[in-house]
């Protein structure tokens, strides 16, 4: 028999090691001095051990591991345990495929421009929301925000008030300078489930806008006047990163319009793999 010290030498797995599968029952010592509490191992224990570090390295965790060796598990549930593993292995190979796109995109953009990039677009999704909004058409640019302002004033007028900024869904398939189909959506609280009216036999109502999976987004900090650089920058950032628009523009309206003019604007664009 060895101690614990040399049959880590034999096997090449740390006495640590050994001594924490020891706690968990997946790696007794074959005997231990009860005088002592020296842990004494045998070579007939290899074939085990080395199962154990062929599973691990399949990426089975040691739970996973125990319930295979300890109990009695069919052919059929360790194909299945392995068929799951496979997957999350394609599924991270994937991940990384694309942030070495994203890395290899930035590179680019940064030996084109000789500095970093003044603003950053991030991949995120965006959950389910209860809103109040209104689909109409915007003549000019600037009946976005009157609308925008009749919408609010509406809702707090009516004592509500949102949970996340308000923003605007371009709902046209191609860019317009006028007569633009545009939907104001104000983010409320659940407990709200009534339309509210407005002049004209308007009304705000009351939807359930689905989760977006994937969106590219960015923040424009300078005026509205240079809002079209912004969306520029986007969609370079989309196409170069290998994915496609997938769904309608939003403007998120993050701050209000400061004296000088500056705003913050979160734009964003569904996106998908070419």
């Amino acid at each position: 028999m060895f101690k614990i010290g040399d049959f880590s030498k034999i096997c090449r797995v740390p006495a640590s090691a050994l001594r924490y599968y020891a706690n968990i029952g997946l790696f007794e010592a074959n005997y231990i001095d009860p005088a002592t509490g020296y842990r004494y191992y045998t070579y007939d224990q290899l074939p085990r051990l080395n199962r154990i570090l062929a599973l691990k390295d399949l990426g089975l965790s040691l739970d996973q591991i125990t319930l295979l060796l300890n109990e009695e598990v069919s052919a059929e549930e360790l194909r299945g345990m392995l068929r799951m593993k496979q997957a999350e292995i394609e599924q991270h190979i994937d991940e990384e495929q694309e942030r070495l796109i994203r890395v290899a995109a930035r590179l680019h953009q940064i030996e084109q421009e000789g500095k970093m990039p003044d603003q950053e677009v991030v991949l995120k999704s965006i959950e389910p929301q209860h809103v109040l909004s209104i689909r109409e058409n915007a003549p000019t640019p600037v009946y976005v925000g009157t609308l925008l302002r009749e919408a609010a004033e509406a809702i707090m007028s009516k004592g509500i008030m949102p949970v996340a900024p308000p923003y605007t869904i371009f709902h046209d398939d191609e860019f317009k300078q006028a007569n633009m189909d545009i939907e104001i959506v104000l983010p409320v609280d659940k407990s709200v489930t009534s339309d509210i009216a407005l002049n004209d036999n308007r009304r705000l109502s009351i939807r359930e806008l689905p989760t977006l999976p994937l969106v590219a987004s960015l923040i424009h900090t300078s005026g509205y006047d240079s809002l079209d650089e912004s969306y520029a920058t986007l969609g370079q950032w989309i196409n170069a990163n290998g994915y496609r628009i997938a769904g309608k523009a939003h403007e998120i309206y993050l701050k209000p319009m400061a004296d000088d003019g500056t705003t913050a604007t979160e734009i964003l664009f569904p996106v998908a793999k070419v």
